[in-house]
């Protein structure tokens, strides 16, 4: 059973030992990077290298990189949105080409998924409209791409038209997609159809997960346990399924990322618990 922590809860700051010193001190075994170039240079080898040394250094295992969602974040605001299902063909190319640089990581620092939006972005970046046939294009160079390098592609349950659970499930099929799975993200599975069912109809292709609680008014990547979700029958749900993989938290920052980190091993503790029972 591991645990693991997202990059995302500092994406605001670029990513230093200090900030993987803290999540292994507080209990986690995986990371998944967020792949923001102003958050960590992922095209830039040094950067690699350093990133390299600081996992090895506080012991953790890069399980997954997040693909990009958008050229940057300064101020507080997201810069241009990048979506492989832009119907605009420019922005499409660029999110895929900014994808594969993702992927390229794993030739340096070897990892097992990249988890991957085919429609919605950041926070605050507006991809503009996304279509099945532009995800197709996105996907029918991603996917073989992705094999070069041995990583397997998750995509994330974002509730929207083309990424909640079924809407996914009936792309991998119909597309006949080698080696692509789901990221079950708990906060907007809760939002469409709940977690329970999410887990149900992605049962087949859950790779991994996105863990955070949500609010009644929609406000997510809450800490487990601060919000709506009912924890003891979500969990329940991927006992049954069978699945086996790391739990990432992927959690706001809030005021204090160092603060939420600390509540999140909590989280974690009581997580362990009802898995156990």
């Amino acid at each position: 059973m591991q645990f693991g922590i997202s990059t995302y809860l500092f994406h605001a700051e670029r990513l230093a030992r200090t900030h993987l010193d803290a999540i292994s001190a507080h209990g986690f075994d995986v990371v998944e990077l967020f792949a923001l170039r102003s958050h960590v240079d992922y095209g830039d080898r040094a950067a690699l290298d350093a990133l390299g040394e600081w996992l090895r250094a506080s012991g953790l295992s890069l399980h997954s990189v997040h693909a990009p969602v958008a050229e940057g974040f300064a101020n507080g605001q997201w810069g241009r949105a990048l979506s492989i299902g832009a119907t605009d063909p420019a922005a499409r190319e660029r999110a895929v080409a900014e994808t594969q640089v993702a992927l390229d990581v794993a030739s340096q620092l070897p990892y097992r998924y990249l988890v991957l939006h085919l429609d919605g972005s950041g926070p605050d970046a507006d991809p503009g409209p996304a279509s099945v046939d532009a995800v197709r294009r996105s996907l029918e160079t991603l996917c073989p791409y992705a094999a070069t390098r041995g990583v397997t592609l998750a995509l994330e349950v974002l509730g929207t038209p083309l990424s909640n659970p079924a809407s996914l499930v009936k792309m991998i099929d119909q597309l006949e997609l080698e080696d692509v799975g789901v990221c079950l993200d708990f906060g907007h599975a809760h939002a469409a159809d709940g977690v329970i069912d999410a887990v149900e109809t992605v049962s087949g292709s859950l790779w991994t997960t996105h863990v955070h609680d949500t609010a009644r008014t929609g406000q997510c990547h809450l800490v487990p346990f601060d919000g709506v979700i009912e924890w003891e029958g979500a969990l329940l749900s991927f006992q049954k399924v069978g699945y086996e993989g790391p739990w990432v938290l992927e959690l706001d920052a809030g005021a204090d990322p160092f603060d939420v980190l600390r509540r999140a091993a909590g989280a974690r503790r009581r997580l362990e618990a009802v898995l156990a029972s």
